[in-house]
C-alpha cells in the first residue's frame, strides 16, 4: 500500500461534538487531545514520516477571550503532560505560525519541546499555531526581502524553489494527504502553498471521536488515488 509521507490535518468538530452532549465547547477542545494522541500513535504504527496538525489558527484569536484563554491553558498542559511521552516515542516537535501574541511562559515551554526532541527522528510533528497560511506567506516574502536588502539574495534569482524555502516548512516535503474531520470541506487558510498538489479527504468524524482506524481509512483512500501532479499517467499497453 502507497503511504504518504506527509499527512496534514485539521482537527475540526471540538464544539459541535460537546454541543451534542450538552457541555461546554471546552470539554470538546480537552476531548481533542485524546484524539491528537491518537493520531501521533498511529501515525507511527503507519510509519509515516511528517505530520502537521492546525491547532490554533491566526484567525481563533477572534474567538471569546475566555475559549482562547481555556485553549490556551489546554496547550501548556498538554506540553507539560505529553512532551516526554513524545520524546521516549522518538517524535520531534516543531512549532510552527507566528508566535507573538502567545504568552512567555507558553513560547518558552514550546522552545524547551522543541530542543528536547530535536535529535528524534522515528516521526516529524508540527504543531501550528497562531499560524495561517497567508500570513506564512507574507511571513515569507518578508524573510526574503530582508536578504535581498542585506545582498544575500539577488532579486534574479527570485523562483518558486528560493520562495518557498522561506515558508514555515520550506524544509520539509510538501503534504501528500490533507485529512479535515467534522465534515466541512475547505482548508481554512492553512498551509496554502503547501496543499497545491495535496489529495484532500474530508471525513464526517468529528475530532473527539477521532481514532486510529480514522487515519488507518484514510490512507487506504489515499493509496487508491492517481497522482499526476498535472501529467498524465502512462498509457496502458
Amino acid at each position: 500500500m502507497s503511504i504518504p509521507q506527509h499527512v496534514a490535518v485539521i482537527m475540526d468538530g471540538n464544539g459541535r461534538w460537546a454541543r451534542r452532549r450538552g457541555q461546554p465547547r471546552t470539554a470538546g477542545h480537552r476531548a481533542g487531545v485524546k484524539a491528537l494522541r491518537a493520531l501521533v500513535e498511529q501515525s507511527i504504527r503507519s510509519k509515516l514520516g511528517y505530520v502537521t496538525v492546525f491547532a490554533f489558527s491566526s484567525e481563533n484569536w477572534s474567538r471569546p477571550l475566555q475559549e482562547v484563554r481555556v485553549l490556551m491553558e489546554l496547550f501548556m498542559r498538554a506540553l507539560d503532560r505529553e512532551v516526554a511521552e513524545l520524546h521516549d516515542n522518538g517524535v520531534r516537535l516543531r512549532f510552527i505560525g507566528d508566535h507573538s501574541r502567545l504568552a512567555p511562559a507558553l513560547r518558552e515551554r514550546m522552545a524547551k519541546a522543541e530542543a528536547l526532541t530535536a535529535a528524534n527522528s522515528r516521526l516529524q510533528l508540527a504543531i501550528a499555531v497562531g499560524y495561517g497560511g497567508r500570513d506564512d506567506l507574507a511571513r515569507a516574502a518578508k524573510r526574503l526581502a530582508q536578504d535581498v536588502v542585506s545582498g544575500q539574495v539577488n532579486p534574479s534569482d527570485i523562483d518558486e524553489e528560493l520562495l518557498g524555502r522561506y515558508r514555515d516548512l520550506g524544509d520539509w516535503p510538501d503534504p501528500d494527504l490533507f485529512i479535515r474531520t467534522g465534515g466541512d470541506q475547505r482548508v481554512s487558510n492553512f498551509l496554502l502553498w503547501d496543499l497545491a498538489y495535496t489529495e484532500l479527504y474530508f471525513s464526517p468524524v468529528l475530532w473527539p471521536d477521532f481514532n486510529g482506524e480514522t487515519l488507518v481509512e484514510a490512507l487506504a483512500w489515499f493509496a487508491d488515488r492517481e497522482r499526476r501532479f498535472g501529467g498524465l499517467l502512462e498509457a496502458s499497453s
